[in-house]
């Protein structure tokens, strides 16, 4: 999904270190603006009143956005150029953070979405910035980029509820404020504008263009059990983790957890969810089998969501294990995009039919989970619901975890 980029000639940066300092910036932006928000879900229904169900729609709009927008990016990045199309990407983040906060349900869907949209352009296109740059050291900066973005989620999930508080205009105040964040990463980044990287096709792509073995790779991709394994393990997790990362407040508020301390664990989610990429991004390259981890980063989500049906007050350890087995499942789902592909072009079919049907898959949990909350009048039913599609995912990550690879497609198919 992500194209490689490069200037024609690539000229080295004067000042790498502020180049670096963009990238950390922009990742800063790929979780905050939108993970924040759910703190606030609460206050924000019954500020425009709406049930659980349609707070569960406003939270998987960046997932569709993701899932429409990122096929685009490529085309926009060659018309713009990567530089100044990461700079839109900022822009459409804070335009989305104005006016979701203009006090109407319209305002807030557009505001969110709009974010979405500017989040995934971040998404496809800073690990080709990454790529492009900094090639020897692509493991190391992609795992500091990636601790960064868990941070400042951390860090914005933490500050919501006490920031609403502290203002006469509530929430509103709150979810403006994160603007902060986008405007100073352009400032940031607009010496980076005098730039224009364009993306450039992978060498492979010249058969494609006469007809060679694309089209067959990609059946062969679909039609292959591996290939469904890995996206029921990448989908699974992140229907798992946008669920919990939309309704942990709520549910901790229900289980008589004041809003600041619900507000604090959901920002140790986000920062749990980072951590295990210090951990797996060198210690991947040396497996050759992943059955053992895959199966058990599931099971440590699943003992999460038991312990917050059964244990409540015990939720600084679930939220631990919560976000710890969902993040460490993240980076084994997209090396397994790599690990169980023969070449570049299967790679890419893999990713393709991953991303997209996983995050289809994800944007079912939060309002499917909201929809059982308002069914029921509790989170019982819900975290039972989780609890078995973890145990599912562990089954699905100890297939998708065998050292095997995709088939190779024969040119007769």
């Amino acid at each position: 999904m992500t194209e490689l980029c490069h200037s024609s000639p690539v000229r080295r940066l004067s000042h790498p270190a502020v180049l670096i300092a963009g990238i950390l910036l922009i990742a800063m932006n790929l979780r905050a603006p939108f993970t924040s928000i759910a703190p606030l879900l609460e206050r924000l229904q019954a500020a425009l009143g709406f049930n659980a169900t349609a707070a569960g729609l406003l939270m998987i709009l960046p997932l569709l956005a993701f899932v429409v927008v990122s096929p685009w990016v490529p085309r926009l990045a060659r018309g713009l150029g990567l530089e100044r199309s990461l700079f839109l990407a900022l822009l459409t983040i804070a335009a989305g953070i104005v006016l979701r906060v203009q006090g109407s349900m319209l305002a807030l869907y557009l505001g969110i979405g709009l974010i979405g949209a500017g989040i995934a352009v971040g998404n496809v296109l800073l690990p080709s910035l990454v790529k492009r740059s900094f090639a020897q050291h692509v493991a190391l900066l992609t795992s500091c980029y990636v601790l960064t973005m868990g941070i400042m989620a951390a860090i914005a999930s933490a500050l919501m509820v006490p920031l609403a508080q502290g203002s006469s205009a509530g929430w509103q105040y709150a979810m403006l404020i994160v603007v902060v964040l986008p405007l100073v990463t352009m400032g940031v980044w607009w010496p980076q504008l005098s730039r224009r990287s364009l993306p450039v096709a992978k060498e492979t792509e010249k058969d494609v263009e006469k007809g060679a073995a694309r089209p067959v790779r990609q059946a062969a991709v679909w039609r292959s059990p591996l290939a469904w394994q890995v996206t029921l393990f990448m989908g699974i997790n992140s229907l798992l983790f946008y669920t919990v990362n939309s309704w942990l407040p709520s549910m901790l508020a229900d289980n008589g957890f004041s809003a600041e301390k619900a507000g604090s664990l959901h920002g140790l989610l986000q920062l749990a969810s980072a951590l295990p990429g210090l951990v797996l991004v060198p210690l991947m390259p040396r497996l050759k089998d992943q059955r053992l981890i895959a199966f058990a980063t599931p099971c440590m989500s699943l003992a999460g969501f038991i312990g917050l049906w059964l244990m409540p007050e015990w939720a600084l350890m679930w939220v631990l294990l919560l976000g710890a087995g969902s993040g460490a499942s993240f980076i084994l789902a997209l090396s397994f995009m790599g690990l169980r592909a023969r070449d570049a072009m299967q790679s890419a079919s893999l990713s393709s039919m991953a991303q997209t049907l996983g995050y289809l898959l994800a944007a079912m949990g939060p309002p499917l989970i909201g929809a059982l909350y308002d069914m029921q009048g509790n989170w019982q039913l819900a975290l039972m619901v989780c609890a078995v599609l973890s145990v599912l995912m562990a089954g699905v990550g100890w297939q998708a975890g065998r050292d095997r690879q995709l088939p190779e497609a024969s040119v007769s198919e």
